[in-house]
């Protein structure tokens, strides 16, 4: 086996080890946070499947930055829409057979790689160019956003630019899945690109991305507005009154 191979072999496992901790980690002191006040934002849901549904239009639409903001809702929206179907085309590498649903959307997954370019460009821009935008905006902010579209650019070159054995390049990761390594191609396309995925995985769980997982625990949106009809009390408070 390959000094490379087993270099990027270990690097995925420890990225792997250091996503899944720190998801399980975050979320779960999310769960613990306590939220002592009703603070839905309105007009809010009054029943648990109106929250339910609201959430739903946050996760697809994203509602409240539509409401906010139409050019970061149009360039947010186009970057994740275009992040979902990547992703869905790259879920070929992790399966054998591969499923019928993804080898129809193997085409459609290649222009999902320029919208997340062209939106995360757009949202970069925006901090560039708007006031109190580029006023929050942070060193982090702008490595986070060269590092995505790094991914996307190295992504979109392997497609257009210069071609890698993609058939390896499965028997690789399928190869990690079964913890029986395979040889990892020395493209230095391929490598750069895998690289920078495996960055994105190590620093996901300690970034601003974590508003993925985070959106479900938040009280502005996962709260019912029935402050009337029940009263509201944070499972800490509970048991100071017992």
């Amino acid at each position: 086996m390959s000094f490379l191979t087993v270099v990027y072999a270990s690097l995925f496992y420890l990225a792997a080890l250091i996503l899944l901790a720190g998801l399980v980690n975050k979320i779960a002191q999310y769960a613990r946070t306590p939220a002592p006040l009703k603070i839905p934002t309105t007009p809010a849901p009054v029943t648990k499947g109106g929250v339910v549904f609201r959430l739903v239009r946050e996760v697809v639409l994203f509602e409240s930055l539509f409401k906010g903001n139409k050019w970061t809702w149009l360039f947010g929206w186009i970057f994740h829409f275009g992040l979902f179907l990547v992703t869905l085309r790259h879920l070929r590498y992790f399966m054998d057979p591969v499923w019928l649903p993804i080898e129809l959307v193997q085409p459609f997954g290649i222009y999902g790689g320029m919208a997340m370019v062209v939106g995360l460009a757009g949202l970069w821009g925006r901090r560039f160019l708007v006031d109190r935008v580029r006023y929050i905006t942070g060193p982090s902010d702008h490595l986070i956003l060269a590092l995505l579209i790094g991914i996307g650019l190295t992504g979109l070159g392997m497609t257009f630019v210069v071609h890698v054995d993609v058939v390896s390049v499965k028997q690789f990761f399928l190869g990690l899945m079964s913890f029986h390594l395979q040889p990892l191609p020395a493209d230095p396309l391929l490598l750069l690109h895998l690289l920078l995925v495996a960055i994105l995985m190590i620093v996901f769980p300690y970034s601003k991305l974590l508003h993925a997982p985070g959106l479900f625990f938040s009280p502005t949106r996962n709260q019912v507005d029935n402050p009337r009809e029940e009263r509201h009390l944070s499972p800490w408070a509970r048991r100071l009154e017992q």
